[in-house]
């Protein structure tokens, strides 16, 4: 038994006594760029690489949701023979999902004979006793490497579907309480004798089969907790509760249980409308709505409660906005290490078992609600889309190329080193004389070279034609240009804070999806029509009009909410930079600018194809078209040509994306934290 649960922590056996155990740990996915999780690319040595970086950090534990290839296994088994201090393990049972929620009852047969067998599955590979065949979507091949002594406990499924939840619920109304060797059941709904069943199967097949056993759990999170959220706009995250306190280990189990939830300060929306919750005062002394709920979670348990995911992302697009800043995106990477160490002190603080920041890696391949729209799903892992929330929750980043080609830092020895062409701008003798254009998988970067004693004061535009048989012939401002201009995007550099990208209204999918197809937001009379000379910010939703339930019985209403996404920051972007700001837009170096553009703000739905979104108004969202290219000219804000012939950018295409590792500012932050933390403090 490497582990037990006790009534705060987990437990671990050292020096001869049982010792309280906080889990300090990375959630690590199973993908990496260029391939989906299903395919269980990475390899060996990139495992025992950032086994070495996790333990440096000071974490302790690392979580997996599924079965990772052998050479997960055996990367562990390596390193924690020679560290000074162990990593232990977390360990997954996957349950499908899509079947699951299609059957609409997790007592199927089908679903049932799968998540079982894949329980037996898992307890057999990390006693390095399993040969998995190929199956798709799936990790196979021979497990040799006997991880046991390792392995913390199970933590079974994933979150739960309500609807899916509440179907089983109540399709087995009258079952009997389950009772087991080592699960019971009291007080259950059916989908918790369910999860007892699941549990039982663990339990029992790894001390029959093998002679062990350690704590068992299963993946909870906050829109199928055991509380109630009178605030929460949304019927849906709050109309079932999976109560892990409802099933009982027996005394022949003496490993026990423990509950694990994922919680993050931004999701559901009662974090920011419940008024009891956001009163509460935290250690600090501050009103803290997330240390609130953690302390509200804590007192419902009768066993320790794991916070097994926690994080913000560090990405330069928002999903979600928190009422004290920790929001789901907009940061950059020492914003985002900062509110990582803040949610772990409040985990620490209101005594949880411990805490797995979500995430190790970046993954290229999630999504977004607020920007799933917007581009091709069977290409998302070939390219990274700053622009997605989802895919930069990691401590560690992969960046695109197989090392740095430009640098944002204002310095163009780079692009001089890489042979890059220039081309003439449309200034005068104070202004911009000249640029460059490049890209790499995240985004397109302009060279703009201005007379010395214009840099930092002078306006410029970077106009953009990306789809033929559309586009402005003016600027924003209302200057003419050329007749057969058709600009699609005016990327308008002007003094800081005053710098942003504009899109042609008729190619804006912004306007047209909430305007023309949801009417969250007014729809222009000229909305549909090209060439109307308007043009618009670049925006992203965050919420949809909410009716906030009060304690005292009244409703409060939220409007629908988006917010610029396409205003540009000045800053430094080299990551060695003492001023590094991973979220700038716009370094300038004397008579040199140096612009970098995310490929989505552009309406490119997959750069690694040149995919870019079709005509609106003809084809829809889903409306996809190959280009050629972009068609660029830079001017000067304020003064056009009567002429100008752009210049055709077609940048190279590619199969397999370049990248390469790089821990984050963040990364540093939380190993601080976690080196300063111990159970009880």
């Amino acid at each position: 038994m490497p582990a037990r649960a006790d009534k705060d922590y987990l437990q671990v056996y050292r020096q001869g006594k049982w010792e309280n155990f906080l889990i300090k740990g990375v959630n690590m996915g199973i993908s990496k760029p260029g391939y989906f999780p299903g395919e269980a690319a990475i390899t060996r040595e990139e495992y025992a690489r950032w086994f070495e970086q996790i333990g440096s950090m000071h974490a302790n534990t690392i979580r997996v949701y599924t079965i990772h290839p052998p050479d997960f296994y055996e990367a562990l088994a390596a390193y924690n023979r020679k560290a000074k201090e162990p990593l232990y393990l977390l360990q997954g049972v996957w349950t499908e999902e899509e079947a699951l929620a299609a059957s609409g009852d997790a007592f199927d047969a089908k679903v049932q004979e799968d998540f079982h067998a894949e329980i037996k599955r898992t307890v057999d590979l990390i006693h390095g006793n399993a040969d998995l065949p190929a199956r798709p979507g799936h990790a196979s091949g021979a497990y040799r490497a006997d991880v046991s002594a390792y392995v913390l406990g199970w933590v079974l499924g994933v979150e739960w579907d309500p609807d899916m939840v509440a179907s089983t619920d109540d399709s087995h109304v009258s079952a009997e309480p389950y009772q087991g060797r080592y699960f019971r059941t009291e007080n259950a709904t059916a989908f918790e004798r369910w999860l007892a069943d699941a549990m039982e199967t663990t339990a029992a097949y790894e001390k029959d089969r093998y002679g062990w056993e350690r704590p068992i759990s299963f993946t909870n999170w906050v829109t199928t907790d055991l509380l109630k959220h009178p605030s929460e706009p949304s019927p849906h995250e709050d109309m079932v509760s999976v109560d892990p306190n409802h099933i009982e280990s027996m005394p022949a189990f003496a490993a026990g249980e423990f509950a694990s939830y994922h919680v993050y300060p931004y999701y559901p929306d009662f974090f920011n409308f419940d008024r009891t919750l956001n009163a509460y005062v935290d250690f600090r002394g501050e009103k803290n709505g997330y240390a609130g709920y953690l302390n509200r979670l804590r007192k419902a348990h009768g066993m320790p409660v794991l916070i097994a995911e926690f994080g913000v992302p560090s990405s330069r697009g928002m999903t979600h906005r928190n009422v004290n800043g920790l929001n789901q995106g907009f940061l950059n990477e020492k914003e985002q290490g900062e509110i990582d160490a803040r949610l772990w002190q409040d985990i620490v603080h209101e005594r949880m078992a411990g805490g797995l920041v979500f995430t190790w890696q970046d993954e290229w391949f999630k999504r977004t609600w607020n920007t799933m729209d917007l581009d091709d799903p069977d290409r998302r892992p070939f390219w990274s889309n700053a622009q997605t929330s989802e895919q930069q929750y990691g401590l560690m980043a992969f960046d695109p190329g197989e090392e740095p080609a430009i640098v944002l830092d204002g310095d163009s020895s780079e692009w001089k080193k890489a042979g890059i062409p220039s081309y003439p701008a449309g200034g005068n003798d104070r202004g911009v004389q000249s640029f460059s254009v490049t890209s790499d998988e995240r985004y397109v970067y302009f060279l703009l070279n201005f007379n010395p004693e214009a840099a930092g004061k002078a306006d410029a535009a970077i106009l953009i034609d990306s789809v033929a048989g559309q586009g402005q012939n003016v600027l924003p401002n209302g200057s003419a240009l050329w007749p057969d201009a058709g600009i699609d995007f005016a990327i308008d550099i002007r003094q800081a804070g005053e710098s942003r990208v504009w899109v042609d209204s008729y190619y804006d999918p912004f306007e047209y999806q909430y305007g023309h197809l949801l009417h969250l937001i007014d729809e222009p009379k000229d909305a549909g029509q090209p060439g109307n000379g308007r043009w618009n910010p670049i925006r992203l939703a965050l919420n949809k009009p909410l009716e906030i339930p009060d304690r005292e019985g009244t409703d409060r209403y939220v409007p629908f909410e988006a917010y610029e996404t396409g205003k540009l920051r000045f800053g430094n972007g080299d990551p060695n930079g003492a001023d590094y700001d991973s979220l700038a837009d716009i370094a300038v170096r004397g008579g040199t600018m140096e612009v970098r553009i995310p490929w989505q703000l552009l309406n490119v739905k997959d750069p690694s194809t040149r995919l870019v979104m079709a005509d609106l108004w003809k084809e829809g969202l889903e409306g996809s078209r190959k280009t050629d290219g972009f068609r660029l000219a830079v001017v000067d804000g304020n003064e056009v040509p009567a002429e100008r012939k752009p210049v055709l950018y077609r940048w190279d295409t590619w199969e397999q994306p370049r990248y390469h590792e790089r821990l984050k500012t963040s990364y540093g932050i939380l190993k601080g934290e976690f080196e300063r933390s111990e159970a009880g403090e």
